[in-house]
């Protein structure tokens, strides 16, 4: 079992800044791909960034240059550093992440509000 605990969402300004966080524990011997998604109000879950084991990072286009995602191995944590944020970032982010034993077991947060207000 592999828990994700998300922290540092909030309201925050339009061009603030908040840096999200997410704890991996549980039954983990290694941290694969770690990730970020949102999902707004009627819109579907979509990709913010992700970064593999080897610190690769990918992000979405609507982020690009104003996300950084990083991660910390030793302990078992993937941050999300926001800057500039738009309203239209407001959205439920979910941290994403596999996880070894079990070939990369797959596993969700419960999701952190960031609200962006203009």
């Amino acid at each position: 079992q592999v828990q994700l605990v998300e922290s540092g969402g909030g309201l925050v300004q339009a061009g603030g800044s908040l840096r999200l966080s997410c704890a991996a524990s549980g039954n983990i011997l290694s941290t694969l791909l770690m990730a970020w998604h949102r999902q707004a109000p009627g819109k579907q879950r979509e990709l913010v960034a992700s970064i593999t084991s080897g610190g690769v990072p990918n992000y979405n286009d609507a982020v690009k240059g104003r996300f950084t995602i990083s991660r910390d191995n030793a302990r078992n944590m993937v941050f999300l550093q926001m800057n500039n944020l738009k309203a239209e970032d407001t959205a439920v982010y979910y941290c994403y992440t596999r996880t070894t034993p079990n070939w990369g077991r797959i596993s969700w947060g419960q999701g952190i509000q960031v609200n962006v207000s203009s």
